[in-house]
């Protein structure tokens, strides 16, 4: 008859890692994920709906955002170089009455954070955690780009009810 003891030998050591490993492949990008994102979500005012209707890349970004805060990433998980030329025709198709450094800038801002979470997204190794932060700041630098075209066309519009009655 044969025993083997074994001395020294603690599996307990690694069980935290395997967990902590797991707990990290197991946790996803979700939809309430996003939803629980706080930060101001400005929506177009009825002025700027009109300005951008006939720019069809900022319609295709805001049908993408949509997306995204329903956690689906393909569309910036896509090559790189096809979200460059995304973004190009973007900033070239802005049309003239709201070209603008304040909304060019924004533009720049919402140009970085996309590229950074495409970057995100594409690495495996990358927690989840730090792939939400970068849709959280999309999302913000979104939201930004929004307020900054309400406000511009906003002041225009104060400009010209200023002026009206001094026409006459």
């Amino acid at each position: 008859m044969v025993v083997f003891y074994s001395c020294g030998d603690d599996n307990s050591k690694t069980t935290p890692n395997v967990l902590e490993e797991q707990k990290r492949k197991t946790k996803t990008i979700t939809a309430k994920a996003i939803e629980g994102f706080k930060y101001n979500d400005y929506i177009l005012s009825e002025d700027a709906k009109e300005e951008v209707a006939q720019w069809s890349r900022f319609q295709e970004l805001s049908t993408q955002i949509s997306f995204l805060k329903k956690a689906d990433v393909t569309f910036f998980a896509a090559e790189k170089d096809t979200l460059k030329v995304f973004l190009d025709s973007l900033k070239v198709s802005l049309p003239e009455n709201i070209n603008t450094n304040p909304i060019n800038s924004r533009i720049s801002v919402l140009e970085t954070k996309l590229l950074k979470l495409n970057n995100d997204l594409t690495l495996d190794n990358y927690s989840v955690d730090n792939k939400l932060g970068s849709i959280k700041d999309l999302l913000i630098a979104n939201s930004n780009l929004i307020f900054v075209i309400n406000k511009k066309l906003e002041f225009d519009k104060r400009d010209k009810e200023a002026i009206r009655p001094y026409e006459e």
